[in-house]
């Protein structure tokens, strides 16, 4: 070993530095950097050692600047890192990034200079692991738009007032709550029928699709509410699979498709009669409240009146004009005018027939309205009693001891517990 050279003894837990002579020389001559000056040294070293590099993580404290910057950090378990995507990248991003997504991004490691701040640049951002899943979703989207499958002009109206509204979910998903108690405070008049299904997982998709084909072979619906709440890609795949589409379309009646939140959309979406962006809003389409039918009959009622009333008045204008023509001295025509006289009696006498019948017909089906009103049988003092699953009880036979049921009365509602039951026979 040369005489120069320096030994340094290292201890068990001791970490010591040998002296740099630049940084003896550096202090010596006093050169001082400005914190911009270092920033932008330490920007540019970050940049030129890692350049752009491919980060997973989860997102976390997801914002959009009033710009429409995106300001989020990725993280794992053990750290994180502050994330800037600009405007003119993010709008590329075939989806909403939400808190808690999973993601892969293509970034340039750097500092942010004006508060020294590590952050990372992104350039693209892509679901972490859904990917695939999402190339599946736009080939398949693709392949069933060149058939035809989602064109207007194969949609369906929707009934204006269904009698059996028929719901295709699962019985443990808050979307079917959403959707009954949507369907009770509007329309309490419609009759309901579940068709339970998974709405997630592998044997999802094929279940839908057949539980479809046998709501259309069944018939008992009017209109078809398919519902489920929110969830990631992989959640709602089932409803991106070829077979639920084709079902739909190949289905009976009219389908109102109401999956996860407004910013979701799937297959199913597209290939509905009409797409809902909740549960709550498929039950509200298929189900006008009774103050809106209402309204609508008296707006038909008032357009009829004026058009009953400007037909007879431009006929009666006709009339009187080939009568003035008619009239004269001579004696010959005078038979003539009185049948014509004779004829706009009677032609004004069956518009007035006709008329008052129309309205007879508006206010038979008014009454009819007014009778399947739940709340005019409830102030009668009558009462609408449900099981814990929602189902309408019409029978003793239906009650078991010791279960609770749910009460509508007319000033409220109440739950109650049944006592042993004791079924009253019905007199011959």
């Amino acid at each position: 070993m040369g005489a120069n050279a320096s030994v340094v003894e290292i201890l068990p837990g001791e970490t010591r530095m040998e002296s740099n002579p630049e940084m003896e020389n550096v202090e010596s001559a006093r050169v001082f950097w400005t914190v911009s000056q270092l920033n932008r040294a330490v920007a540019g070293s970050l940049q030129a050692q890692f350049g752009a590099r491919r980060v997973r993580g989860e997102i976390a404290s997801w914002t959009r600047a009033a710009s429409g910057h995106w300001y989020f950090a990725l993280k794992d378990a053990a750290a994180q890192v502050r994330c800037v995507m600009f405007r003119s990248r993010n709008t590329l991003v075939d989806f909403s990034p939400r808190e808690g997504d999973a993601v892969e991004v293509l970034a340039w490691v750097g500092l942010y200079e004006a508060r020294g701040e590590f952050q990372l640049t992104v350039e693209s951002l892509r679901r972490c692991g859904a990917g695939s899943l999402w190339e599946r979703f736009q080939r398949l989207r693709e392949k069933l738009a060149a058939e035809g499958l989602f064109d207007a002009a194969v949609k369906r109206a929707l009934p204006p007032l269904p009698a059996t509204v028929g719901v295709v979910t699962s019985l443990q998903a808050a979307a079917l709550r959403d959707v009954l108690t949507t369907l009770r405070r509007r329309a309490p008049y419609v009759r309901v029928v579940v068709y339970p299904v998974p709405v997630q997982g592998l044997d999802a998709a094929p279940r839908i699709a057949a539980m479809l084909g046998a709501v259309s072979r069944r018939g008992e619906a009017d209109v078809v509410l398919l519902v489920r709440g929110g969830g990631s890609i992989e959640d709602l795949w089932a409803f991106n699979e070829e077979a639920v589409a084709r079902a739909i379309r190949a289905c009976a009646m009219p389908v109102v498709v109401g999956v996860g939140h407004e910013s979701d959309f799937t297959i199913a979406d597209f290939a509905a009669d009409l797409r809902a962006a909740t549960p709550t809003a498929a039950a509200e389409l298929v189900a006008p409240e009774r103050g809106a039918l209402a309204h609508r009959i008296e707006g038909l009622l008032r357009r009829m009146t004026r058009a009953q009333a400007a037909t007879l008045a431009v006929r009666s204008q006709r009339l009187d004009s080939a009568l003035r023509v008619l009239s004269s001295p001579h004696g010959p025509l005078s038979g003539a005018r009185l049948r014509i006289r004779e004829f706009v009696r009677r032609m004004r006498a069956a518009a007035d027939t006709s008329l008052r019948r129309r309205r007879d017909v508006v206010a038979q089906r008014t009454r009819m309205l007014e009778l399947v009103n739940v709340q005019s049988v409830l102030d009668r003092g009558f009462s609408v009693l449900h099981d814990a699953r929602g189902a309408l009880l019409t029978d003793p036979a239906q009650l078991r001891a010791g279960e609770r049921v749910h009460a509508r009365l007319a000033r409220g509602e109440a739950d109650l517990l049944v006592p042993v039951p004791t079924p009253t026979s019905r007199p011959d």
